[in-house]
Order: C-alpha cells, then structure tokens, then sequence
C-alpha cells in the first residue's frame, strides 16, 4: 500500500509482469563493481522511442527520483500505459578517481572568496540514471505513484478480520513473479541464499532497488518458501522456526557475501505490505530506505519476541499503518466509521 519500486520487486502487487522476452534465454552477467547481478530472464520489451510523457506523477530532490506517466504507441498504433521511475544512483567510493579526471568537465557557477560552485558535467559511463519500468501499466500502477494525501488507520484484530481480509480477498494481486522466483523459473542466478524446506525456507535475493553497485544501500529480500502466508497477521508460534531461519541464515548469507555483519543491518517486515505473499527486508542499518518509517516496518527480532510471548500477538494486536487517499481499503475503514 505505500511505497516504491516496480513488479515489486519494485513491489508491484496489482498488475501482471508485462511484456518480457521468453523465458528461457541466458542471463548476461553485469559489471557491479564486484558484486555480481546479471540481467534477468524476464526483462521488459520497451523503448523510449515509442514513449510518450503525459504526466509528472511524484517527485523528490531530496530522494533524486521522478515518476513519469507516459504512453508507448504500438506498431498497431494503439497506446499502452507506462510508469517510467528515474533515479540518480548514488557515488562509487571506489570510482571516485575515475570521476576527478580530465574526462570530467567543470562549468563555474558561482564564486565568491575562497567558496567556489561547479557543475561537473562526468563522462557518460558515471554519469548513469536508475530506470525502473512499469509497462504495460494498469491504472493501479499510475494511482500507486501519484502524490497524495496519506491517512494514520488503526486496525484492530476484529477490523482485519471484518474490514482488511474481506477487501483482500476480492481483489486480484497477481504475484506470479514471486512464484517464477521460487520455482527458478526467473531470477534464479540473482539468489543469494536458499533453504529449501518447503515449511520453514526461504530464498534470498537482491531488491531490485538496489543495483549492487556499493553495499550503503544494501537491500535484499528474503521470500518464504511456504504459500497462504499473506502478512504479519498471519504470523503465530507455529511460524517461529520460519522466522528464526530468515533472520539467522539471511544474516550469516548477508554477511559472508556482502561482509556486512548482522549489527549493520535493518531486518524488517512492512505492515501492510506491497504483495501478499510473506517477505522480509535486510537493508543497510545506515540506509535511509523507503518504508522503514514506524508506521510500516516491524524488526523481525521484534516479531519473533511478541509471538515467543503471545502465540496469537499479531492476530489481536491493533496495528497502525497509513493509507493513500485513493486506496478503497482507506473508503473500507471510512464506510466503516473506524477511520
């Protein structure tokens, strides 16, 4: 319900994966600086050639991103929507020398003492911008990004039960791209980490957000292994051992490859979260990411204390969380009075 990205792995619940080359093809490894992706089976056939920008849906200076609505025209000329996301990526330390060479062009702005302002213009290879594609998009997609006004929801356990569950289950969040992430049938070079029990397992992969470049930004998704899990209300004693195993072996995966001890690390679960299908967050403790504000994020130790003390906490607990002005489930509380 709040927050960024695409196909979620930019969290993308509400629509399918879109136009993709056949699964199948080779995966090409990419250059990451050392830490190793590749590109992914299922990459979107698109091109900004046939791209269309109709609306500015958000932006942040703070943050350096921008999302676009756009139209991509067809060789039939017929118009499909599009969420185009971009985002400067953040410095190399370790390409820094490569960024103060005489490849780089410095344009005066303002002097003034010994205080002097420059627009350095890099060459092209450091000078990249993150592109995240929604296409084709649904219109949930386009309200997903738009600026709105967000609302505090305090959903009691009897209010999940008459209000949230019922409105989840007469919607239709495809998330057949975490199943092609479980069943290898995507993805599968870019995993980390797996146990594979099918009970108490979980595969680990790279967020798409982070694009593997420097570890500041770490973020990495641990997705269970076990289906009918929707949330953190779905959470009791008996998925302790679950819960365990992803914050032990994810850490101690986490930390052999990427030699990020688990004190350095924000491992998390959103409420609510953007697909329905259990997950938790690892991301860099200094990494200011999207989604760790106290009305989504709960520590995962935290999660495993409360239920190590209360077998059913998370099915009588009131929780808060916040809510897009346009979110029928926000009209759901609304009708309901509770809101």
């Amino acid at each position: 319900m709040a927050d960024s990205g695409k196909r979620k792995r930019t969290e993308e619940a509400e629509g399918g994966d879109g136009d993709c080359v056949e699964q199948g093809q080779k995966p090409q490894p990419l250059d990451n600086g050392g830490l190793l992706g590749v590109r992914t089976e299922l990459t979107p056939a698109f091109s900004f050639s046939a791209f269309r920008v109709e609306k500015v849906l958000r932006e942040s200076a703070r943050e350096k991103i921008i999302f676009l609505h756009g139209k991509v025209s067809g060789d039939s000329g017929d118009e499909k929507d599009a969420v185009v996301i971009l985002e400067k990526t953040p410095l190399q330390v370790d390409r820094i020398s490569d960024l103060l060479n005489k490849k780089s062009e410095l344009k005066l702005q303002i002097c003034n003492d010994i205080y002097s302002t420059y627009t350095l213009y890099p060459p092209l290879e450091l000078n990249d911008v993150k592109t995240t594609i929604v296409y084709p998009a649904t219109e949930k997609h386009i309200q997903k990004y738009r600026s709105q006004d967000v609302y505090l929801v305090q959903e009691t356990g009897d209010d999940y039960k008459n209000i949230t569950l019922p409105f989840l289950q007469t919607q239709s969040f495809s998330i057949q791209w975490v199943y092609n992430i479980l069943e290898k049938k995507a993805e599968a070079d870019r995993i980390i980490y797996e146990n594979s029990d099918p009970t108490n397992g979980f595969i680990l992969i790279p967020d798409f957000k982070w694009d593997q470049k420097q570890r500041d930004d770490l973020y990495l998704i641990a997705i269970c292994h076990r289906r009918g899990l929707k949330s953190l209300r779905d959470l009791t004693a008996e998925q302790l051992p679950l819960l365990r195993n992803i914050l032990q072996e994810g850490q101690e995966a986490i930390l052999k490859r990427y030699s990020l001890p688990g004190n350095q690390l924000r491992v998390y679960v959103h409420y609510q979260p953007s697909y329905y299908h259990l997950h938790v967050h690892f991301t860099a403790l200094g990494f200011d990411a999207a989604g760790i504000a106290v009305e989504r994020a709960h520590l995962l130790s935290d999660v495993i204390a409360n239920l190590e003390l209360d077998p059913l906490y998370y099915q009588k607990r009131t929780l808060t969380y916040a809510l897009r002005a346009n979110e029928p489930l926000l009209k759901k509380f609304l009708d309901a009075g509770k809101c």
